[in-house]
């Protein structure tokens, strides 16, 4: 399940929860959520950024095999070789 970020729409109305913002893990088939949990305010959905793994130099072909792929190298064209 995706985690959602909400936000109370209004600075000046809402709980100490939703003026500083909430997080909530909710379905994906379900629809935003319009009011706080807590004090029934408006809360808006936040868009938050997303988490990636960095990669700071390409994999080697032995980190590539200790990590359980693997790896083939072009021979022709449409043709690959496990190394």
């Amino acid at each position: 399940m995706p985690i959602y970020e909400y936000i109370a729409v209004s600075p000046e109305e809402g709980c100490r929860i939703c003026l500083r913002g909430f997080e909530l893990r909710r379905p994906v088939t379900r629809p935003a959520l319009e009011k706080c949990p807590l004090c029934r305010k408006p809360v808006k959905k936040v868009i938050s950024r997303i988490n990636t793994p960095k990669v700071s130099k390409p994999m080697s072909v032995s980190d590539a095999k200790k990590a359980g792929f693997t790896v083939l190298e072009r021979r022709d064209k449409g043709v690959y070789e496990k190394l």
